[in-house]
């Protein structure tokens, strides 16, 4: 019998490269439909594994979910951005390769990633989801979070809903 090793970690710089790849897979199964073609193309091409490598190398807040040797997911997270919502911290993206979505690594990644928060003084949190990604809207919801806040995005010509979802403590 073999035993497959589940953990959340922080991000390290040779983990780039399979994070840009599941960012790759999580948007486009995500966002295919709602986030118009072109524009969803760009938002991906963006994040290729320099842009990663950057980032966790300067220190933003990035963990990974290891399914074995495999990342299955990361969640980017530090202090919430918007000024208006009083939450301390804030859960920027939390993103699952498609084939690990439903069996618990959600909950487990953004658990981490809230306790994570909390050990740095950041007890409350919020995060944003587009309403017509309803997994997400229906996962934030599953997860105790409530509706706090709404706002629009654009994606180049195209306007989409987006909601806020916060806990406290």
């Amino acid at each position: 019998m073999s035993t497959i090793l589940i953990e959340v970690r922080p991000a390290r710089a040779p983990d780039a490269s399979a994070v840009a790849e599941t960012h790759d897979e999580a948007w486009r199964a995500a966002y295919q439909g709602i986030i118009p073609g072109a524009e969803l193309e760009k938002l991906i091409n963006r994040r290729g594994p320099q842009w990663w490598d950057s980032a966790i190398r300067k220190g933003s807040r990035v963990s990974v979910l290891c399914f074995g040797d495999k990342i299955a997911g990361y969640a980017n997270y530090g202090r919430n951005r918007a000024r208006s919502l009083q939450f301390e911290g804030e859960i920027y993206e939390l993103y699952l390769r498609p084939e690990f979505q439903g069996l618990g690594f959600g909950r487990r990644l953004f658990n981490a990633a809230r306790r994570d928060l909390a050990q740095s003084g950041l007890k409350s949190m919020v995060i944003w989801a587009l309403s017509d990604n309803e997994s997400a809207v229906g996962f934030y919801r599953s997860l105790g979070g409530r509706m706090v806040a709404r706002s629009s995005e654009q994606f180049g010509a195209k306007s989409l809903d987006k909601v806020a979802f916060a806990w406290a403590q």
